[in-house]
């Protein structure tokens, strides 16, 4: 047995590339890179942010494939911010790969990534988002027709105790210490000032208060109940694929009648430019995207009024929104166009083929959630300003729509899911030879089933044919 001190040597000056560490690549980001690499994804946003950077001045910038790729790092390793990403890439071998990063070469720091990302405009990013709903598109995973709109907070990174008075700069003590002295108290205490903060109405309104590091976030009540300064992330989702057709970031503060517009009109931008690329790129091909555009929107309670209503119907858009219970009678007078659309939209809402979107929405919407968001790591933002953190959301779901086509191919959407998988396929495996064991000397042994003890360094090796590749699974037993 080798120990410790055995191992210690001085560090060698110099070492041969052939002679340091390399991994075969992780199976997940080997075949995320063959099809990107098949659709030509690095020359696309090579071409798209060649105006950003110099030809001679300066050190050579971070490339903007190992860029976006780095950032769908972020989704689909789960890691919140940038710091993060830079750290998983250089721990990393597998995804050294992944980017590009060759072993003798550094991997970027969180500056070079936080520099890179002010330095490419919110609409590049846009469009990087948009060749991904062509990669979907292509491969049958978007229909365009039925889709779903949700919307969840974000956390901001700003502190409630840090705002400040919009008017007067004052930071929320400073104001309480100058209620308390025009009140007669002239030396106030923390529990004075907790008791007058108690008494007071309203206490943190938007049109009030800010918070001086991220002047785009607003005091919001979050899905737990508690108040916080947040964003509001809004999805528009295809019902019959679950792909993420677009997605907005609003101010938390706004009501879901008030954004469903701009996030509806987005889709359908969307859906229309997918229209017009399949039609210049596959003219013979019958059209996979409904070449009608967007035909039903399917929501939640919080998006009904008569005034959204009526809106969406002149859009030639039918609705499958539930109705708010509301006290007493309502009355429709001079608002004709607005009864005509709510009853119409209640008469949808309750037949069959309304139920059954609205279980859609609720299994679709909400997944994307759960996936970008709960396991994806972005429920809090790390960065400040609404065009930062929609820079980074474009990609982040971009990822999520890359991960539908992953999971038609191998059968999972994430590294994770994929060792899953695996582990899945050992134990199955095993199972069926102990069951094939017990079955030919069941009148020889008297078997009974034990629970073995698992031991570290204990390992099963598998070899199976997928409809791709050769590909060997070694995982713990």
């Amino acid at each position: 047995m080798g120990t410790r001190k055995d191992r210690e040597r001085q560090k060698d000056l110099w070492v041969a590339y052939t002679n340091m560490a390399a991994g075969p690549g992780h199976p997940f980001y080997a075949r995320l890179n063959e099809v990107l690499d098949g659709e030509g994804f690095d020359a696309f946003v090579e071409k798209l942010c060649t105006r950003f950077y110099a030809e001679k001045l300066g050190r050579p910038g971070l490339t903007p494939g190992i860029y976006f790729r780095s950032l769908m790092i972020g989704y689909f390793e789960g890691i919140e911010s940038e710091r993060g990403i830079a750290w998983r890439l250089k721990d990393s071998l597998s995804l050294r790969h992944f980017v590009g990063i060759a072993l003798d070469e550094d991997t970027p720091d969180h500056s070079t990534i936080s520099r890179t990302r002010r330095l490419i405009d919110l609409e590049t990013h846009k469009q990087v988002f948009s060749w991904v709903l062509g990669l979907l598109a292509d491969r049958a995973l978007l229909a365009g027709k039925r889709i779903g709109i949700d919307a969840t907070t974000l956390e901001a990174s700003a502190a409630m105790r840090s705002i400040v008075r919009r008017d007067t700069g004052e930071s929320y003590e400073e104001f309480l210490t100058g209620l308390a002295k025009a009140s007669g108290i002239e030396t106030p205490t923390r529990e004075d000032l907790a008791r007058l903060d108690r008494k007071r109405k309203k206490r943190t309104s938007n049109q009030e208060w800010k918070s001086p590091t991220d002047q785009d976030a607003r005091v919001a009540k979050m899905k737990d109940g508690s108040t916080h300064l947040a964003h509001k992330a809004e999805h528009a989702v295809d019902l019959d694929t679950g792909a993420v057709v677009a997605v907005t970031l609003q101010a938390a503060d706004l009501g879901d009648t008030a954004t469903v517009q701009e996030t509806l009109a987005d889709a359908g931008l969307a859906v229309a430019d997918l229209v017009d690329r399949e039609a210049e790129l596959h003219p013979e091909e019958e059209p996979k995207v409904n070449v009608d555009g967007i035909e039903e929107l399917v929501a939640d309670k919080g998006y009904h009024s008569g005034e959204a209503l009526e809106q969406i119907k002149d859009l030639e858009v039918r609705t499958y929104i539930p109705e708010k219970k509301q006290p007493g009678k309502r009355h429709w007078k001079d608002k004709q166009g607005q009864q005509q659309a709510v009853y119409q939209n209640r008469q949808r809402v309750r037949g069959r083929y309304g139920k059954r979107l609205l279980r859609l929405r609720g299994e679709f919407v909400e997944r994307t959630f759960a996936h970008c968001y709960e396991t994806g790591g972005m429920l809090r933002c790390t960065l400040h300003g609404r065009k930062n953190i929609l820079k980074r959301l474009m990609i982040h779901v971009g990822a999520f729509n890359i991960s539908l086509v992953m999971r038609k191919m191998l059968g999972a959407g994430k590294p994770r899911e994929l060792a899953n998988r695996m582990a899945e396929l050992v134990l199955g495996a095993s199972k069926r030879l102990i069951n094939l064991f017990k079955h030919k000397n069941a009148d020889n042994f008297n078997l009974r089933s034990t629970n073995t003890p698992r031991h570290k360094g204990h390992f099963i090796t598998v070899r199976w044919h997928t409809d791709w590749e050769m590909a060997n699974c070694t995982t713990g037993s």
